[in-house]
């Protein structure tokens, strides 16, 4: 007998916490996020009239690369990952490339969370984790095929990763994570005592 494990959903998984300068880039991320949490007005109002657990720049701010050095600095290092991934994808770009279109800023409360949702419009998208306190939310993925599996019994606690219908990835600072822009996924409730601190992206193709 043989199983082939057909159509996959590959997550893209890095860090940054290997690089020489990781601990003072990553100091000077955080500074910037907190930076724009306490400036930015029309996130702030954005974030209050869509009972918005914290702060994010998603909805106010579209040119981070270009407000700070450091936000330019995280572009470079993810136009090389989103690079690596759509390689092992086997994206036929025909002759274009992926292009960032966004990138903004979450600053989670505690008991705060962000429920499940897709990124239309994008190729990639992904986030990377700058603080993430003792007991910060999780990144829950879920089977993009569990609107169609009707009667099928559930998965037994122990099965293996690849057939869960839910998997819950628990990122450091430094973890990037990617995933094709289609993939339903949440942010689960943070559970942490302190705020939990992401830089989440899309990218297009051109």
């Amino acid at each position: 007998m043989a199983l082939r494990p057909l159509f996959a959903t590959p997550i893209y998984e890095a860090t940054l916490s290997t690089d020489r300068s990781f601990e003072n880039f990553n100091a000077e991320l955080e500074q910037a996020c907190q930076m724009l949490a306490d400036e930015d007005r029309a996130g702030q109002a954005w974030c209050k009239a869509h009972a918005y657990g914290g702060y994010t720049s998603y909805a106010s701010l579209n040119d981070l690369p270009l407000r700070a050095s450091v936000f330019a600095d995280l572009k470079r290092k993810l136009d090389r990952h989103a690079r690596d991934f759509a390689d092992a994808l086997a994206f036929d770009l025909g002759g274009g490339k992926l292009k960032l279109d966004s990138l903004w800023v979450n600053v989670l409360k505690p008991g705060a969370g962000h429920t499940s949702h897709i990124h239309p419009h994008s190729v990639i998208s992904g986030t990377i984790y700058v603080r993430t306190p003792k007991g910060a939310s999780a990144l829950k993925i879920e089977d993009p095929r569990l609107p169609y599996m009707m009667a099928a019994p559930t998965r037994r606690t122990d099965a293996p990763e690849e057939v869960q219908p839910f998997v819950y990835l628990t990122p450091q600072p430094g973890t990037i994570y990617m995933w094709e822009s289609w993939l339903r996924h949440e942010v689960t409730t943070n559970q942490a005592r302190s705020e939990r601190i992401s830089v989440s992206f899309n990218y297009g193709w051109r």
